[in-house]
């Protein structure tokens, strides 16, 4: 069997194209291909990635359950077919062919080399609330950081986007004046958490603006450069916008700070997406001049993975109304799979049809039950500490604040509802991010994770972890949480833009 191990040494995306093989505990197994019949190493992946069976005396009641939740549970056959689409919307994205993933250059083509050195301003635009931050630096490590937060009134998100702009450079302005740093040169990283197209490092178009936000006149505008002229008619700093990016981007750069070896980040929070190191010469879109780059942080914004169908072969009736029921339709398709803004809206619609279905709860509904994003994410990872801790201390609490009557099968059934749809997102997650890792030539990675899904979930780490090293066996990894991409990450951010432009002046 060892000499076998040595020549099974190629990727899981070669579906279809060759055999392919998973480690599992009894060693190395041949999988059979998704287009032929299920093997037994198939069937034992099967059973990798499912959940605990539920429990339950009413043999009524509980085939009721698994067959309202068979279709939510993945098998290995999809897992793989899944694997293949995300490798080739990747691919695609990287060639600028059709894609459902935008795979944005960055422009960002090293990482924090330990000689950041000085005082340096990031601005963290996403929400409501936003914050102006100054890090002070020194032979790359943060000796200093200050914080300030300012909260963005609705007529502003929602009006005039120069009127906006010039809001956030009176913030600015505001905040430097508190530093005491009104004549000194600050260099900007601004981390701008929508959608949009890099034509450079310090170039951000917007595509369209999402959560609070809609100021019309901003759509296809540069981000940058709407500051940069905000700042230049107050005048009264020297502020210097020198880098955009998003918090997944910050995320990865702030990763790089703690472990060297990062090369791939995740957000898990209310929204996800990832991004990765890439070879800069396989990297297709790249406006401007290059210089020698050997690599490149490519964005990949997987919350619209499927958006062009690609994944409709694993869409539930539950996802469907989640989507409907959704701010935007037909959109951010892979995003309310697996999001906190969205698991427990998705747990919500399973329980209200096995209510209407008189299998929960007495078949008697309550009106909060009925509201729209009533049943929180939070909720689900309350429920989901009761399993793992094998006891009933939030789960009636809950049932409670929803007004629902309930006994101990009702408490079984809900916790095992949010298994499974807890399950299938981090089994979609660690799906994509094996493929990212076999996509890196990398002896050794780091993924650097941050979002409030992944540190507050009680067990997402343990299920990605477990996943990934089943989809990328030849792998090794860890996952590492990194805080504060958006804030710290875009600080840095704007001290290796500052190296870089230093740099391609002097050639």
């Amino acid at each position: 069997m060892g000499s076998e191990k040595e020549t099974i040494k190629r990727s899981l995306t070669n579906i279809g194209q060759e055999d392919y093989y998973i480690r599992g505990i009894e060693g190395w197994n041949k999988m059979a291909s998704p287009t032929s019949r299920p093997e037994p190493a198939l069937s034992w992946l099967d059973s990798a990635i499912r959940v605990k069976p539920l429990q339950l005396a009413d043999s009524w009641k509980k085939q009721q359950v698994e067959d309202a939740l068979k279709k939510i549970h993945l098998t290995g056959a999809q897992v793989l077919r899944i694997k293949e689409v995300f490798h080739s919307e990747v691919e695609r994205g990287i060639h600028e062919q059709p894609s459902s993933l935008q795979m944005e250059n960055t422009y960002i083509p090293e990482l924090p080399n330990g000689t950041e050195e000085g005082m340096f301003l990031a601005l963290d635009l996403g929400g409501t609330n936003f914050r102006v931050i100054l890090l002070e630096l020194s032979n790359g490590a943060l000796i200093r950081e200050n914080v300030k937060r300012y909260h963005i009134r609705e007529e502003l998100r929602l009006g005039c986007g120069e009127r906006l702009f010039d809001f956030l450079a009176e913030c600015v302005s505001d905040f430097v004046r508190s530093q005491n740093l009104g004549g000194t040169r600050l260099p900007l990283g601004f981390t701008f958490s929508f959608p949009m197209i890099q034509k450079g490092l310090d170039v951000g178009i917007l595509l369209t603006w999402t959560k609070s936000f809609n100021c019309p006149s901003v759509v296809g505008r540069d981000a940058v450069q709407m500051l940069r002229e905000a700042i230049n008619r107050r005048g009264d700093t020297h502020v210097e916008v020198l880098a955009v990016l998003n918090d997944t981007t910050g995320t990865l750069i702030q990763g790089a700070v703690l472990d060297k070896k990062t090369a791939i980040a995740l957000i898990l929070g209310t929204g996800s997406n990832a991004c990765y190191i890439e070879r800069a010469d396989r990297v297709q879109h790249w406006e401007g001049q290059r210089h020698g780059e050997k690599e490149v942080i490519i964005d990949i914004e997987w919350g619209a993975f499927g958006d062009n169908g690609v994944l409709d072969f694993i869409k539930t009736d539950y996802d469907r109304k989640v989507d409907e029921n959704s701010l935007i339709t037909n959109s951010f398709t892979f995003e309310k799979y697996i999001s906190g803004k969205y698991l427990g809206e998705i747990v919500r619609v399973i329980v209200v049809k096995l209510v209407e279905d008189c299998v929960l709860f007495g078949g008697t509904v309550s009106d909060a039950l009925l509201t729209t994003g009533a049943f929180t994410t939070s909720f689900v990872s309350l429920i989901e500490q009761d399993t793992v801790g094998n006891n009933c201390e939030n789960t009636p609490e809950i049932l409670d604040k929803l007004g629902l009557s309930y006994n101990a099968d009702d408490i079984a059934i809900m916790k095992y509802i949010c298994e499974t749809v807890s399950n299938r997102a981090a089994l979609l997650v660690s799906i994509c991010t094996a493929t990212l890792l076999e996509r890196l030539d990398r002896p050794d990675t780091t993924i650097a994770v941050d979002g409030s899904l992944y540190k507050y979930h009680p067990r997402l780490k343990s299920w990605m972890n477990k996943y990934i090293h089943l989809l990328a066996p030849e792998k090794k990894f860890k996952l590492l949480l990194a805080e504060d991409g958006s804030g710290k990450g875009a600080g840095l951010v704007a001290a290796i833009a500052l190296r870089l432009k230093q740099r391609f002046s002097q050639t």
